[in-house]
């Protein structure tokens, strides 16, 4: 039996693991995979300290509403904790196709599809419906989870200068005529906080007939009537082909969305391997988006606390003289530059018990390096004020 240690056939990617540079980094200086003790709201325990989440997306604080809780309680009393299965074999249930129905009525949506991930749902609104030979025009700034269903689709990609509409007019231009052609861009850009400039891109969409498809992952729950998100909120309903999100961030359980035309979702249950071969919804999840989604037709004292806060929120970051990148949403970066500032931002806001998420390039673009924070309808005045305090501190640390 040959010993490892004079085998002549190392293996390589043992070593590329072992050698990875950002691994090595991640662990010396830990920023991200911090285990939460106790969470109660935006209160949270790390490490045995009392903390405010300041980068949760529990934009409308759903996830400890007693109604919410005891709606995923009882789905499990009665359908148990999974399916076991994928939707096209022995895992759909009828709480699915009622949750569908639901999502697609409050969005104008003939058809829903829901994934138990939300990266599912917006990786397959790309891959399902884009092959080879087809040209998609992608804003530069979109999620991993589009760039994932770009490369599987195998379809040709152009990109465009971040939500600006005469780029993406141009790139259009410049492609072949004949080729199908796909749009992507998000409804509320989450590390931005930008708002789509949906109009003017629908313009362009329209003139080159691009198939759109438009991940709302951060503006479901936060723009438009009730919380339908953006494209509700420019009220082009008609001129968007899919509509993808998550049900991890306002509607407060885990699990994601496809919602288009009755033939775009047959299309997709036929065609996209991450629905075919993907285990089911569970139960109790899909409780609490549907009970979440009632809330906010029932509630909207949420949706209004939410816009007060981040309100609030900017006014005091601009009062401090930081960048938020022109946020127009309950999503706010703190745009710092480097990544060694972020980090002593970072921990001069741990020290004071504010939780908040480092974001550096390449994650955003270079000189973007960035704190991502978010505000949440459950944040309190008492928390505001110590966020505030936080700040002020952290700002006279760097």
């Amino acid at each position: 039996m040959a010993f490892p240690l004079f085998s002549k056939n190392k293996k390589a990617l043992l070593d590329r693991c072992r050698d990875d540079y950002a691994t090595k980094m991640r662990l010396k200086y830990a920023p991200f995979y911090h285990a939460i003790e106790e969470q109660k709201g935006t209160s949270i325990r790390l490490n045995g300290r009392d903390m405010v989440m300041l980068s949760s997306n529990d934009y409308l604080g759903f996830s400890f509403h007693p109604k919410v809780i005891e709606a995923g309680r009882a789905a499990m009393l009665k359908w148990g904790t999974s399916t076991t299965g994928a939707r096209t074999s022995n895992g759909s249930r009828a709480y699915h196709v009622e949750l569908e129905q639901k999502l697609a009525t409050f969005l104008g949506r003939e058809a829903c599809h829901v994934h138990a991930a939300g990266y599912l749902s917006c990786l397959s609104s790309v891959a399902s419906f884009a092959q080879k030979g087809d040209v998609i025009l992608a804003d530069k700034n979109i999620h991993s989870c589009l760039w994932d269903g770009i490369r599987l689709s195998m379809a040709t990609v152009e990109r465009f200068s971040h939500n600006n509409p005469v780029d993406l007019r141009e790139v259009a231009a410049s492609v072949e005529s004949r080729a199908p052609k796909m749009l992507i861009i998000e409804g509320v850009y989450s590390m931005e906080g930008h708002i789509a400039r949906l109009p003017d891109m629908m313009a362009v969409a329209d003139e080159y007939g691009c198939f759109t498809v438009l991940d709302d992952a951060h503006g479901f729950g936060v723009l438009g009537r009730q919380g339908r998100g953006t494209v509700d909120h420019f009220g082009l309903n008609d001129k968007v082909d899919v509509v993808c999100g998550s049900l991890s961030k306002s509607l407060a359980s885990t699990g994601g969305f496809v919602a288009a035309s009755r033939e775009v979702i047959e299309y997709l249950r036929t065609n996209s391997k991450q629905t075919i071969f993907s285990a089911a919804l569970s139960p109790g999840q899909a409780a609490c988006a549907q009970t979440s989604l009632e809330l906010m037709q029932t509630e909207p004292e949420h949706l209004d606390r939410l816009w007060k806060n981040t309100k609030r929120y900017r006014e005091m970051l601009k009062g401090l003289g930081l960048d938020t990148w022109g946020s127009e949403t309950p999503a706010v970066p703190i745009v710092l530059g480097s990544k060694e500032v972020v980090y002593r931002f970072w921990q001069a806001l741990m020290e004071k018990g504010v939780f908040t998420v480092m974001s550096i390039a390449p994650a955003v673009p270079p000189g973007k390096d960035l704190i991502r924070t978010a505000i949440s309808a459950m944040h309190t005045e008492e928390q505001l004020e110590r966020i505030a305090e936080a700040m002020a501190y952290a700002v006279k640390k760097i």
